[in-house]
Formats: structure tokens, sequence, C-alpha cells
């Protein structure tokens, strides 16, 4: 049922007062895909941080002699290039947000991962040292192959998480609606009615095969993709999904109903690339 697992995981680290946390929750996501572990360091190679690292290991008990990857320069620039050498396939940070106006905003090196890694990335918005069960998971949901793919994969981690629930969710917007009823007139349009919106959710879902984690799916109402934002803040969600197909030699870009996550983050973040 589920697409394979990630091999190679890597997480950013940072001896800043979340690292033990950050490293805690990179723990998790490795068992979850039975993958193996390394480290991206930004700075220099020293008896300092060689200790603290084998301190760190030690203490999550992780295996002492996990790859660590040292690399100097920008921050952002050297862990998207740490990533690309050793064909990482899912990239791990801390979110470093900032709050404002009840929202939380990406830090500037997070952004940049999100917008430039050419793997998946999650990030951890309050990551803890006994990380918090996945409960409940919002996949936003694009009618592609790769969705697909990466919706299987989700399931895959909400079943050995035990989910209590996945929502799958679309945001329908006034404009689609106009657009909907414009079809007569431009007949080639894709557009859909909600109720058609609604339909195809269901057919995505099921397209994916039976799971014992409980799917709801939701069309959320709202022209700007901060309807999704709020939606995901009214479930309490413990991770938000967000497939993102990259063509090789293009650049990624998030579709328009996603492009709010580069700014606004309001829970953990999962981009399946």
């Amino acid at each position: 049922m589920s697409d394979a697992p990630y091999k190679s995981i890597a997480v950013a680290a940072t001896f800043s007062p979340r690292f033990h946390q950050v490293l805690a929750e990179a723990r998790r996501v490795r068992e979850r895909f039975d993958a193996t572990l390394s480290f991206i360091y930004v700075g220099k190679k020293d008896p300092t941080t060689t200790r603290k690292f084998a301190d760190a290991l030690k203490k999550l008990h992780l295996p002492p002699d996990a790859p660590i990857h040292y690399e100097e320069g920008d921050p952002a620039t050297a862990i998207l290039a740490v990533a690309q050498e050793h064909q990482i396939e899912l990239l791990i940070a801390g979110a470093l947000e900032k709050e404002a106006v009840h929202r939380q905003f990406l830090g500037n090196v997070a952004r940049r991962l999100v917008r430039e890694a050419g793997c998946s990335i999650m990030l951890f918005t309050e990551p803890k040292l006994e990380p918090k069960p996945l409960r409940h998971i919002v996949f936003m949901a694009e009618y592609t192959d790769h969705a697909g793919a990466a919706f299987r994969r989700v399931l895959r981690l909400a079943e050995r998480e035990k989910s209590e629930r996945l929502y799958v969710i679309r945001n329908y917007t006034t404009f689609d609606k106009a657009r909907a009823r414009q079809r007569a007139k431009a007949p080639r349009t894709v557009a859909r009615t909600l109720e058609e919106e609604e339909a195809a959710l269901q057919e995505f879902v099921l397209a994916a095969g039976s799971t014992p984690v409980p799917i709801e799916t939701r069309c959320t109402r709202g022209n700007t993709g901060f309807a999704a934002s709020d939606f995901v803040q009214s479930v309490k969600a413990d991770l938000l999904v967000v497939p993102l197909a990259k063509k090789p030699g293009s650049e990624a870009k998030l579709p328009r109903q996603s492009a709010w996550i580069t700014d606004v983050i309001p829970c953990n973040l999962w981009v399946i690339r």
C-alpha cells in the first residue's frame, strides 16, 4: 500500500537551546521510516563540537558512529549543499519561527530550505525530548501522481504513529466557484463545483487503498491560502503535509493554494518532494 520509505535522513543541527529536542524528533522519524540518520553542522569541526555531538548521541541513544557532515559558510547555503552532495532524501530541522499577530512566521533559514531544497523537508516548531504523538495530520491534496505517492507515504507514517485522524483538504475559493459557473462558455476549463471538488477528494483518498487510519476530507472555504492555515489550527494539527513536485532543471514552485507556507507555519511541516 505505501511507497518505499526514505532511506537517508539528515538533521540540520545547531547548538541552540533546542539542539537535543530536534535530534529527538529526528530519531523518531528515522525509526518510523527505518532509515539511516546523519547530521549536518554549519561550522568548524573541533574538539568542542566533537564532544557536544558525542554527548548528544549518547544521551539520545543514537548510533555513536552516525555521520556528521561539517560545512562552513552561510547556514542555508551550507545545509542545501551538503544535502545535495550526500543525496539526502529527507532533511529535518527546527522551524526557527517568529511569532507575530497570532501567526508564526518562518525564519530565513527555514524559508530557504522549504523553497530551495531538492529533497523533502520536515520542520518542527516545538521539538520535544519526548516527541508528541502525531495525532492529527493534515494533507493538502493535489490531483497529481506525485501527490498520490506522497499521500501513501503519509499513510505509512500515520499508521506507525497510530494517528487519530488524517485530514485531506483542498481550498475552494469564490474564484473557483465563478470559474465553474462559466464552464458552459469555456468548456476546456477544469474548474469544479464545490460538490465535484468534494467528490474528487474522496476519489483521491480511495485510490490510496485501505488503511486503519480514520480519514476525513474537507474543502476549506476562503480566497487565500490562509483559510487552510486557519483550518490546520482549528483541528489542532500536529503535522501539515504539502506535496511539491520538482522537475529536473527547474525551480520548484508551490501550488497556488499552498504558497503561504513559505511565510507562515501553523504547526510542524512536512514538504514532500
